[in-house]
């Protein structure tokens, strides 16, 4: 099984992201719809400017998360970890983008919130439904595919 294969099939039925970032020893979790990018290996997120993990954010910051399911047997668990760097999109990139999340979500095209970017560095997807506790790597630039 091609484990980045494997990941972006799963992520693909999955909606929710729950991003963390750290400034200045203070750490803080959000969460967001989002739209994925498998060739990007990358989520697509908005969050509005005022709220208090853009602000730690800035323009772009090390970011790490998780995508769950919310299974109630040990054995259907599945889940994604990662690594990764958030930054705020802009103009013509944002616009294309947004595009793309607009048709995944069509009630975002009522909100104003900025376009983000979550470029992922590193996977580890956790799938049970394969064997009690199996689990899949992927690092970009890695050769891991």
């Amino acid at each position: 099984m091609e484990t980045l294969a494997a990941i972006n099939r799963w992520l693909a039925k999955q909606h929710v992201v729950t991003w963390c970032v750290a400034n200045r020893g203070e750490l803080w979790c959000a969460n967001a719809f989002y739209f994925y990018d498998p060739q990007a290996v990358a989520f697509y997120i908005l969050s509005e400017d005022q709220t208090r993990h853009s602000q730690m954010t800035g323009l772009n910051a090390q970011v790490a998360g998780t995508v769950n399911g919310q299974p109630k047997t040990v054995a259907l668990i599945r889940g994604v970890q990662f690594t990764g760097e958030i930054r705020r999109l802009d103009g013509e990139e944002s616009a294309t983008l947004r595009a793309k999340y607009n048709r995944r979500f069509p009630v975002a095209r009522v909100l104003s919130a900025p376009m983000w970017e979550i470029r992922l560095h590193e996977l580890k997807f956790t799938d049970n439904t394969l064997g009690f506790g199996k689990k899949l790597h992927w690092i970009r630039d890695s050769g891991t595919q």
